[in-house]
């Protein structure tokens, strides 16, 4: 069906991570944040604010990142979901939330938190993964994440990049796509990145309308897709991954650093 949870996929990586402390003057603090490059932000955290990292972190490390959810569609999606894990009684989507029981531990209380935001909208219907960095932290959520939400394991894989292609061949493909039609409604396919069914040998190609109404037919009532079988081969599909298919190639690289500072999430309540 795609790319799954441990493989590479195509795109830019949008997270939303869980620091654990271990130093034993704070252990068990824990800090919930953003980030497009989980490897770097955790040194950042733990070389202080001089280094990049947060104020709240700042002096009190060893900090590990034990958990991440990412495959966010955009930063200000991922952005949206950090504020939310950080501030649950302030989010209208989280209300059904209880508060911070007596005695219940930080970390506990956050994991709790974070099962009931994966089976709530909007994002229940969103293609994330759920990854624990550090297995022995490992634990189950309560309720289960969607059938749809993989579970992963170990550092998230390397970004795959889209292979370039040459001049000409950019040429031909802009000359056979302008006759091109979409499979669903037959109208010519313009000035937009048709989505395309990754099986070999299937011709589907479809304005992103045209298949998210398709798969919609089961779920009348819904405004984003989850899944659903191609119309050509019939095979089932993750939208999700169509999403990351059509926009593989796409998009321009652009300085993200200054992404992960914390006065992004005062924008972005939810």
């Amino acid at each position: 069906m795609g790319p799954t949870g441990g493989a590479a996929r195509p795109g830019r990586f949008f997270g939303v991570y869980l620091l654990y402390c271990l130093n034993p003057r704070h252990r068990g603090r824990v800090y919930v944040g953003f980030t497009v490059n989980p490897a770097r932000r955790v040194q950042q955290h733990n070389g202080g604010r001089k280094k990049g990292g947060a104020w709240r972190t700042s002096g009190r490390g060893p900090w590990e990142m034990v958990l991440i959810v990412h495959g966010f569609p955009s930063a200000v999606a991922a952005l949206r979901f950090e504020w939310a894990w950080q501030h649950p009684q302030a989010s209208r989507r989280l209300a059904h939330v209880g508060p911070r029981l007596r005695g219940e531990a930080a970390f506990a209380f956050h994991l709790r938190v974070l099962a009931h935001m994966l089976s709530a909208p909007p994002w229940a219907r969103l293609p994330l993964t759920l990854r624990w960095l550090r297995a022995d932290f490992r634990q189950d959520l309560c309720p289960p994440p969607p059938p749809h939400v993989p579970l992963a394991f170990g550092p998230p894989p390397p970004r795959a990049s889209a292979p370039r292609r040459r001049a000409a061949d950019t040429e031909s493909e802009l000359e056979h796509d302008a006759e091109t039609r979409c499979t669903l409604c037959a109208r010519v396919l313009q000035d937009e990145d048709p989505l395309c069914c990754p099986h070999p040998g299937c011709s589907l190609r479809a304005h992103v309308i045209c298949l998210a109404e398709e798969f919609l037919q089961e779920e009348p009532g819904q405004l984003l897709p989850l899944e659903g079988q191609c119309p050509g081969c019939k095979n089932s599909l993750l939208w999700g991954d169509l999403i990351w298919l059509c926009r593989m190639g796409t998009e321009e690289e652009e300085e993200d650093s200054e992404l992960e500072e914390e006065h992004w999430t005062d924008m972005l309540e939810i």
